[in-house]
């Protein structure tokens, strides 16, 4: 079964650091043939994109509000995707999903939604 695991949410004060976690098994393809993303979804607000990582890593593209705070990796061998947060704000308070396609403009501009996402991870930022 395809899946695509987070980890790593829970409250934090603002101004705090997270560092999520996902884990892909069972894709159609190997883990490092999709590009990985990051998305959030706010109470009230539509699921919206966060970052982006190619397959090798080499090419990273960031929400402007996040670029500076947050980082995206990925390790192939474990076939995982980080976001690590920092100098957390209130506003970034949601529930984060990661995503995997093939296409790097799946996932950056989305003019379809990305194959394969993941169930979410809350993350609360306390003012």
């Amino acid at each position: 079964q395809v899946q695509l695991v987070e980890s790593g949410g829970g409250l934090v004060q603002a101004g705090g650091s997270l560092k999520l976690s996902c884990v892909a098994s069972d894709l159609p393809y190997a883990f490092n043939y999709y590009v990985m993303g990051w998305f959030r979804q706010a109470p009230g607000k539509e699921r919206g994109f966060v970052a982006a990582i190619n397959w090798g890593g080499d090419r990273i593209y960031y929400k402007d509000s996040v670029k500076g705070r947050f980082t995206i990796s990925r390790d192939n061998a474990k076939s995982t995707v980080y976001l690590q947060m920092n100098s957390l704000k209130p506003e970034d308070t949601a529930v984060y999903s990661c995503a995997a396609d093939r296409s790097w403009v799946v996932m950056t501009v989305q003019p379809q939604p990305p194959e394969v996402w993941g169930q979410g991870t809350l993350v609360t930022i306390s003012s």
